[in-house]
């Protein structure tokens, strides 16, 4: 029997959509406007092109662009030849993205006219770079000289070449961590891997043909790709893509498009809630709100709550390596079990274990978190001894802390590498953090460990103040005295404009640990 009858790959999701609503609005971005069945041709076309360029089955093609309908046809053009996509963080510097370019072994790259001059600069640090595509971006661009432009390959006359070849469980991305540790490591995703994980997005997150969703976080992660933008075109909803994550864009875009369906991690939501747009703007439409990459803070639940109430709310937690998603806390039990990121999603096994690998007991202990499940990874590329350890005793470690409760209902407490021990006691940063947060002047606060000549480490807050409204270190020490034992509390409390983030929304408490160290 030919393998192609029972394939199911990433591309051929986009090409049976457009079968069954060919004519539905399929993909958004600034002026441009596709039915599915417009979405689906282009990327044929465009895959047509790709291999005209000598992309083929294998090939790694990596990207870095900010999202545009330009990444999302790349993305399907890429799955439909059997290549492999490389997405790369735009905020990167030019050494940082050559040392992804020669760790993946990227032939090709793609990139933006805003990113050109990075993304040339890193393919000439001794990759192996030898072709460039132009993307356009959300608003007019023109192509960069000396790059084969998107906009031709979109006009390549017929069919893309069959990959007999293809399968399913062939690497279809490596998408390397966000690089919040010392060097990124490449986590491969099959297609197979990224599908049922599709699978729990559609059932758990509530993923629906009906939804107007907006994607404006970055697409180079896996969050907004996989998560969202994905499972979308898998069951047929509409995409809105933007590639400005910012208030003065997201709402009017969220009441032009009447949107339904929008995610984004807490610093989003919370300068949404700040800014001045907010409750001129109208939401009516909005119905699902989802959070992720990092824990939201139970205040500001609270808040989104009494200031969103016709929106549900969906808590997604996972990582690069479970494709991305690994647990969900819904609408229901999002004020009955506030700050829980849930229990495992459809298609997924997760315990907490102590350091033999036990279960913890429900009400307290802390544990790993672990992972079982056909979404996770095959492995770091070319990192075996990586790969070993965190697939260990049969089960992926996620080096996340958390404790579970009776009901099977998990909360993450911090990562390995955020406890701060101070004085001999294990401090989790996210407690401190959360008793900062019932502060009202508090708009935003990371707690971090720093060394200290008697403690060896000492906990310390770095905290944004909500405009028009002031705070004193005196202040936040007495309020965490008062209600948390003292070896908890801030030794010392620094004011800042803003906090180091990733464009996922990550906070780099790395970042703050060496500025505010000494």
């Amino acid at each position: 029997m030919d393998p192609a009858i029972r394939r199911q790959t990433i591309a051929d999701l986009l090409h049976r959509t457009a079968k069954r609503s060919p004519r539905k609005a399929g993909l958004v971005c600034g002026a441009t406007h596709w039915t599915f069945a417009e979405f689906d041709a282009v990327v044929d076309r465009v895959a047509a092109g790709l291999a005209g360029m000598g992309v083929g089955h294998a090939s790694r093609v990596a990207v870095l662009a900010r999202n545009s309908h330009g990444f999302a046809a790349l993305r399907f053009a890429l799955a439909r030849l059997g290549a492999v996509l490389v997405p790369i963080n735009f905020m990167l510097k030019a050494e940082e993205v050559a040392y992804i370019l020669k760790h993946a072994g990227a032939q090709t790259l793609a990139t933006d006219s805003g990113l050109a001059d990075t993304a040339r600069a890193a393919a000439a640090m001794g990759t192996a770079v030898k072709q460039f595509i132009w993307l356009p971006s959300e608003d007019p661009s023109q192509p960069v000289a000396g790059m084969t432009s998107f906009d031709d390959l979109a006009k390549t006359e017929g069919a893309p070449p069959e990959t007999p070849n293809l399968a399913s469980n062939d690497l279809a991305q490596i998408v390397y961590t966000s690089g919040t540790e010392s060097m990124p490591k490449g986590a491969m995703l099959t297609h197979d891997a990224v599908i049922w994980q599709y699978a729990s997005c559609a059932v758990d997150a509530s993923i629906a043909h009906g939804d107007m969703m907006l994607h404006a976080l970055p697409l180079y992660h896996c969050a907004q790709l996989d998560v969202f933008l994905g499972p979308a075109i898998y069951v047929g909803a509409t995409s809105i893509v933007t590639a400005k994550p910012t208030p003065d864009n997201l709402l009017p875009l969220i009441a032009q498009h009447k949107i339904t369906s929008f995610f984004a991690p807490p610093t989003v939501w919370i300068a949404l809630l700040r800014s001045p747009l907010f409750d001129s703007t109208d939401m009516s439409t909005l119905r699902k709100g989802y959070y992720g990459a990092s824990i939201m803070p139970v205040e500001v639940l609270k808040e989104l709550a009494r200031r969103l109430p016709d929106v549900g709310f969906w808590n997604l937690y996972g990582q690069t390596e479970i494709a991305p998603l690994a647990t969900m806390l819904g609408p229901d039990d999002q004020l009955r079990k506030p700050g829980s990121c849930g229990r495992a999603v459809l298609n997924v096994e997760t315990r907490v274990v102590d350091d033999d690998g036990r279960d913890v007991q429900p009400g307290g202990e802390v544990g790993e978190i672990v992972h079982r499940s056909p979404h996770l990874m095959l492995g770091y590329f070319n990192d075996e001894e990586k790969t070993k350890a965190v697939f260990r005793d049969g089960w992926f470690h996620s080096g996340d802390l958390a404790t579970i409760d009776e009901e099977g209902f998990i909360t993450v407490v911090d990562r390995k590498k955020d406890m701060i021990k101070s004085g001999g006691e294990n401090v989790a940063s996210r407690e401190v953090e959360e008793m900062i947060y019932r502060i009202p002047a508090v708009s935003e606060v990371a707690v971090i460990g720093v060394p200290h000549p008697k403690w060896v480490e000492a906990v310390a807050a770095v905290i944004v103040v909500k405009a028009g409204m002031t705070l004193s270190e005196q202040e936040v020490m007495d309020h965490c005295n008062q209600h948390m034992a003292g070896f908890k509390a801030p030794k010392s409390v620094v004011f800042a404009e803003s906090l180091p983030k990733n464009p996922s929304g990550k906070l780099l408490k790395r970042e703050l640990r060496e500025r505010y160290g000494q």
